[in-house]
């Protein structure tokens, strides 16, 4: 029988004050009572109108019927079916504004939880399946796929399942792209990456770690030398941007992309970490999205007394997930809204004091629709910030498009696609960050896993004509 209430499970999770001094994952995951609770307020509507909001379709009431019938494995095997990487999906998916934003039952209440679903299914899987997943024949082709971030994964994945030798070039020495370096360790633990990684090795993927495609080998060389009959960028957005203002050169001012690489790849936090970084007593960092957040959260873990949220919007123009914001503020982070920093201040050993700010006020909508920020005359005031941490952005490393003959791309430095993923060059393709700039997970690995289709498309319709 149905469970109508108007609410979803709350999710288990560390206490504010406990979790801000640690870095074990925040919320503890949905007990099989909560999971099979809350999966009893699906309705199992025949158009499925969730499943359009899920940029990797996955088939969302019918792995969630699985649960309510104590299926915990069928549940992650649908899942699969759609999903490389069902446990990070559930972690850290804006579901609210996909998925869950299409939910019949949020028309009157809470949508059905289906991200915390989706992890409960993981989760069971992760924990009581030991079983490999089996390995298609191999159907002669060979693929290589540039980045081991989540589009990338994705289309090895989905290209693996198809039969196909595929390689993935990872410029780090740990595969996982933005998922190990900069999403951290309370919200995404390293050991899922690892183990969605290891599964995907299981079905054939091979992965070249230290490998940086435009200096150690192009793609050019790819396919004239390797042997490689279509090749998928995956790169990202791993190049950070600033603001040009004063100051930002000091010592104490990190991109937010090397700060949180520090403390997420090489583990800075811990003591006697090979890798240094700040421990600030004060802490400003600019940006409002889901970075700044995770940039902010891990300063606070670091023992900083105050760490700021400086933004020139308002509360209701902030681009981090709710979620996100809220336990922001529940470990203390302080939000100075409508506030953006003109100049960073040096004390006499040339490190970063303090920051100069001016208050904002909300204008017109410009071109993204939020309102535009406008600087108040007169309104400048100082914060103590012994470090600042610019999460303002990134944009695509111009490595790929530097050494790729015949590679089209915007003058932003994204690649550019048709629908499909296909860039100009033929072979070629791209999809997620390295495309459109930084955005979602989910929504990398869905330009990968359209990448995938193409790319098999491609590749069989050239054996066709062979």
């Amino acid at each position: 029988m149905p469970n109508m209430s108007l609410k979803k499970n709350e999710m288990p999770s560390q206490s504010s004050d406990v979790r801000n001094k640690n870095y074990e994952e925040v919320a503890l995951g949905y007990t099989e009572a909560l999971a099979l609770d809350e999966a009893a307020r699906c309705l199992n509507c025949k158009n499925m109108p969730c499943v359009s909001g899920c940029p990797v379709n996955i088939k969302i009431p019918h792995f969630i019927k699985k649960i309510t019938e104590g299926d915990y494995e069928g549940a992650y095997q649908i899942i699969a079916e759609s999903s490389s990487l069902p446990a990070v999906c559930g972690r850290v998916c804006p579901q609210e504004s996909q998925c869950e934003a299409k939910c019949v039952r949020g028309i009157k209440g809470e949508p059905v939880g289906i991200g915390r679903l989706e992890r409960f299914a993981a989760d069971w899987h992760n924990e009581h399946s030991d079983e490999a997943p089996v390995r298609p024949a191999p159907n002669g082709h060979r693929a290589a796929v540039i980045g081991s971030g989540p589009s990338g994964l994705t289309c090895a994945g989905d290209l693996a399942k198809l039969g196909y030798d595929v390689t993935v070039f990872e410029a780090l020495h740990t595969p996982g792209g933005v998922l190990v370096y900069g999403i951290p360790e309370f919200r995404l633990p390293k050991a899922i990456v690892k183990k969605e990684i290891d599964t995907l090795r299981a079905l054939g993927v091979k992965i070249e770690t230290n490998t940086v495609v435009g200096k150690a080998v192009t793609i050019d060389e790819l396919f004239e030398d390797e042997g490689f009959e279509a090749v998928y960028v995956g790169t990202g957005a791993g190049l950070p941007r600033f603001m040009g203002i004063p100051g930002e050169n000091l010592c104490g001012v990190y991109s937010a992309n090397e700060f949180l690489t520090r403390i997420n790849l090489m583990k800075a936090y811990r003591d006697g970490a090979d890798t240094p970084i700040a421990h600030a007593k004060n802490v400003a960092v600019v940006g409002g999205g889901n970075v700044a957040m995770d940039a902010a959260r891990c300063a606070k873990r670091l023992g900083a007394e105050n760490v700021y949220i400086v933004y020139r919007r308002g509360e209701e123009e902030l681009p981090a997930r709710a979620e996100e914001v809220e336990h922001a503020k529940e470990e203390g982070i302080i939000f100075r809204l409508l506030s953006n920093p003109v100049e960073i201040l040096p004390d006499e050993n040339g490190n970063a004091a303090r920051m100069t700010c001016v208050r904002m006020g909300l204008g017109e909508p410009d071109d993204s629709g939020r309102r535009r920020p406008v600087v108040i005359e007169g309104s400048e005031f100082t914060i103590d910030a012994d470090c600042v941490i610019m999460a303002i952005g990134t944009s695509p490393n111009p490595l790929i498009r530097s050494t790729t003959e015949g590679l089209e791309c915007a003058k932003w430095g994204g690649i550019i696609t048709d629908e499909n993923g296909a860039t100009s060059r033929p072979g070629v393709y791209a999809g997620g960050d390295a495309v459109t700039g930084a955005a979602t997970v989910i929504l990398a690995m869905g330009a990968g896993k359209t990448a995938a289709a193409a790319i098999d498309r491609y590749i069989r319709d050239g054996a066709k004509a062979e």
